[in-house]
């Protein structure tokens, strides 16, 4: 989610997408990312406690077979993801047609590092937004119901 323009990450959270991307190569890799209120970390943030945080991620199902010829991921509600990954292995770093479906679209390419040429966070409508990766630790327990 957003304060302002500035989309904020977990560390954690970016490598372990840049790992599953990698992992996949040359497949994509597309799941829902999930954010956590800054107060709830671990770490301190230096941010308003109210402030989202992006911390998890679900698994991805490649043996769906709706998501993986039409692109859409059925098995994740939509209230629980407020953002989505995608990997594109052979493209550029942007987001493509098949990628707008959420409020912020993190995008990965190869070769898989923490950097600004190979991950970035996008606006559905394409536009990089800046990207703080923060230090701090998602609660124990996380990935916990999300009502």
């Amino acid at each position: 989610m957003r304060t302002g323009n500035v989309v904020y990450a977990t560390r954690a959270l970016v490598e372990v997408l840049l790992e599953l991307a990698s992992d996949a190569d040359p497949d994509r890799v597309r799941t829902g990312v999930s954010v956590t209120p800054a107060g709830e970390l671990d770490g301190d943030t230096g941010l308003p406690p109210e402030t989202p945080v992006f911390t998890d991620f679900f698994l991805p199902d490649p043996g769906n077979a709706v998501n993986s010829v039409f692109g859409v991921d059925l098995s994740t509600p939509a209230r629980q993801a407020q953002g989505q990954f995608v990997s594109h292995p052979v493209r550029e770093l942007e987001v493509t047609k098949r990628d707008d479906l959420a409020e912020v679209i993190f995008v990965a390419v190869p070769p898989w590092e923490i950097d600004e040429a190979s991950f970035g966070a996008f606006d559905r409508f394409g536009e990089r937004q800046p990207l703080e990766i923060l230090e701090a630790r998602a609660p124990e327990g996380s990935l916990r119901d999300r009502e």
